[in-house]
C-alpha cells in the first residue's frame, strides 16, 4: 500500500497563487495558476492525496502519464513532461513522448538518432550511483549554454529548464522522466527542486511500476552512437576532447577532467580543427550528426 504523509514542521509543498499564464505545447494550452514565490502555505493535501491516488489507479493504462504530470504540477509549474529509456548496450528508447510534441523531430528523432550521448541526464544515469532526482542546473558543464547541442536541442525547443526523475526499469534498463520549464518561464527555483526531490522516490517509485509492465524494447543491430567523431587522423586523445567539447565543457574544464592544462587543451583543439579542416564548434557539431546518421 502506498502513501505520503507530509512533515508537519515543513511540508515540501509551498505555493502561493499568482498570476495565470498560458503556454502551448503540442496542441494543448496548458494555464500556469499558480507562481511559486517561497511561500510557507501548502496546497491542500486532500488535492495531492486524490491526484496521487488517481496515478497510482491509472498504472498500466494510457492514462497513467496524465494523473502523475496532474500531481506533480501541485508542486510547481512545468510545461513539458517527457521521458526517454536507456538500454544496458548504450542505446536510447522512446519511453514517454506525447505523439503530438512540439518540435518533435528535434526533442525526439533527433536524440534518439545519436544526439542523446552528448545529454548530461544520459551520463548521470549510466553510471550505478545516480539519484531518484537529477537537475539540469547541477550537472551540465561550465560551457554547456554555449554548446551547438543546447542551441540545436534545447535553445531551439525553448526548452530553459530540466528536472529528472531516474528509473530503474529493470534488467540493466534505466529510464529518465523528465519536467522541464519553456519559453521565457523562470529556471526551476533552489526549493522547488528540494520540494520534488522529497517526492522523488514515490514518483520514480510510481513510474517504474508502469514502464516495467511495457516491457524493453527489441535489441537492435544497429551501430552504438558514439559522443566521438570516428576521423582517421584523430589520435585517441583528440577523440576525447572532441566529446568533452561537444558535450559544453570549457578548455578549463576539459583539462580537469583529462588532467592537462587548459593551454595543451587549447593546442589539442586548434590540431583537431586543422585535421578535420573546420573553425568552429558548429562545423565540429554537424560532423557529428553526419557521422550518427551514416551509423544509422
Amino acid at each position: 500500500m502506498l502513501s505520503c504523509r507530509p512533515d508537519s514542521s515543513s511540508s515540501p509543498f509551498r505555493l502561493v497563487a499568482g498570476l495565470r499564464r498560458g503556454h502551448r505545447v503540442g496542441n494543448q494550452s496548458m494555464r500556469l495558476c499558480r507562481e511559486v514565490r517561497g511561500s510557507t502555505m501548502p496546497p491542500p493535501f486532500q488535492d495531492w492525496n486524490r491526484r496521487l491516488a488517481d496515478a497510482v489507479e491509472s498504472i498500466g493504462s494510457p492514462g497513467f502519464p496524465a494523473a502523475l504530470q496532474a500531481a506533480l504540477l501541485l508542486i510547481a509549474p512545468f510545461e513539458m513532461m517527457n521521458g526517454f529509456r536507456y538500454a544496458p548496450d548504450g542505446r536510447a528508447h522512446d519511453l514517454h513522448n506525447p505523439p503530438d510534441l512540439v518540435d518533435r523531430g528535434i526533442i525526439v528523432d533527433q536524440y534518439l538518432a545519436g544526439a542523446y550521448v552528448l545529454d548530461p541526464f544520459y551520463d548521470a544515469v549510466r553510471g550505478n550511483d545516480a539519484k531518484s532526482l537529477i537537475v539540469m542546473q547541477d550537472l551540465a558543464p561550465d560551457h554547456f549554454r554555449q554548446s551547438e547541442y543546447y542551441r540545436v536541442h534545447y535553445a531551439a525547443t525553448t526548452i530553459r529548464d530540466e528536472i529528472g526523475f531516474v528509473l530503474d526499469l529493470g534488467s540493466g534498463h534505466v529510464g529518465v522522466l523528465s519536467i522541464s520549464r519553456l519559453g521565457t518561464n523562470p529556471l526551476f527555483r533552489r526549493r522547488q527542486i528540494e520540494q520534488f526531490g522529497d517526492v522523488a522516490e514515490l514518483i520514480s517509485r510510481l513510474a517504474e511500476r508502469h514502464w516495467r509492465s511495457m516491457g524493453p524494447p527489441a535489441p537492435s543491430s544497429e551501430t552504438l552512437p558514439s559522443a566521438a567523431i570516428a576521423h582517421p587522423q584523430l589520435t585517441p586523445r583528440e577523440r576525447e576532447i572532441v566529446a568533452l567539447i561537444l558535450k559544453g565543457h570549457s578548455s578549463l574544464s576539459i583539462g580537469a577532467v583529462l588532467s592537462l592544462s587548459p593551454e595543451t587543451v587549447k593546442v589539442h583543439r586548434r590540431h583537431i580543427y586543422a585535421k578535420l579542416k573546420i573553425s568552429s564548434q558548429g562545423q565540429l557539431f554537424r560532423l557529428f550528426l553526419a557521422g550518427q546518421s551514416a551509423a544509422a
